[in-house]
């Protein structure tokens, strides 16, 4: 039996639905190629930082101001900066030289600011996708979230202005109205979401006081919110979804594709196993896809979608019921 596990995701080809995400694997180009080497599909680079990059804009204008470098302390800390922004851009022209995979570049931010003029230097270096990782914790109870989700579609306006490369959300479930949001954000134009984002869990050392990090990989149960969203979503967006957060596994990456994901994005499973583990998965892919008698992503992708399914109420069961327990066929 000839299995094809290529797809496509935001009109990029991928031979297979296996996605690095965005994550210090992915900050530089020798784990790039060995990460294509044992199969990977596509990898997203580590993010820049929005504060990065307004640092740099902000020193620029520094300098242009006094036109002079004679202030050292000025001029180390300019270098600093833009030493930093140009390196991602050639991080991503050398992944690019060096492998035939797309490379997707990635920017954390919360503001539609000047930063998004770099997403043209993103596009410039080669990047064939940008990814954008965008959260606004509503902590602060003067801002309604109706201001809060109005910021993300700002963002998406400003980028789309500067680059012509695909445009993926990556986001959170954190939003009182997530199913309209969401669709909301696909008929933007962005070329896909992703759900979901994972954040700096705090801690607090109970000796010393300190606020600490808890959490730092994702586990396997962390995907039951992903497949619960995918499955509701997935054939209510105008774009492509990515599924990401708790993928360890072949078996789970067939469950997101199933519930309506194009790809899906690892990390954490390889930060514990070695990036030879994307082979492993892989190869575990194609023996259950042979076990079910199922030849390529696209006779599975979304066929347990909610929309597809006898009883769709059973992705939005909040409580545990006998009843619904395997009514989901």
């Amino acid at each position: 039996m000839s299995i094809d596990l290529s797809t496509s995701y935001m009109g990029l080809k991928l031979k297979n639905p296996v996605i690095i995400g965005s994550s210090g694997l992915t900050e530089n180009v020798d784990n790039i190629v060995k990460a294509e080497k044992y199969g990977a599909a596509a990898v997203v680079l580590k993010s820049l930082f929005e504060e990065q990059i307004m640092m740099d804009i902000n020193s620029q204008k520094m300098n242009n101001i006094f036109d002079t470098y004679s202030d050292v302390e000025n001029y180390v800390g300019y270098y600093t900066k833009q030493h930093s922004l140009n390196n991602y851009l050639s991080l991503i022209s050398e992944a690019k030289q060096k492998t035939n995979i797309p490379v997707i570049a990635s920017i954390n931010c919360s503001t539609a600011g000047e930063w998004t003029s770099f997403a043209r230097k993103i596009e410039n270096a080669g990047a064939d996708a940008l990814e954008l990782n965008i959260f606004i914790l509503p902590s602060d109870s003067t801002v309604s979230g109706i201001e809060n989700e109005k910021t993300y579609f700002d963002i998406i306006k400003a980028v789309k202005a500067e680059t012509n490369i695909p445009l993926a959300i990556k986001i959170s479930h954190y939003f009182s109205g997530f199913a309209k949001f969401a669709t909301e954000l696909s008929e933007t134009g962005v070329d896909s979401l992703v759900f979901f984002n994972r954040f700096f869990s705090p801690d607090i050392n109970i000796r010393t006081g300190k606020i600490i990090s808890s959490h730092l990989y994702s586990t396997p149960s962390d995907n039951g919110m992903v497949l619960r969203w995918a499955g509701i979503m997935s054939k209510k967006l105008s774009c492509d979804l990515a599924a990401t957060t708790g993928i360890h596994d072949a078996e789970t990456v067939i469950k997101n594709i199933m519930a309506g994901a194009k790809a899906v994005q690892i990390a954490s499973v390889l930060y514990n196993k070695g990036l030879s583990e994307i082979a492993v998965i892989l190869k575990e892919t194609e023996k259950l896809f042979a076990e079910l008698n199922i030849s390529s992503i696209q006779d599975i992708c979304g066929i347990s979608a909610q929309d597809n399914i006898t009883h769709p109420a059973v992705y939005e069961r909040s409580q545990f019921m006998k009843y619904f327990s395997d009514s989901g066929k």
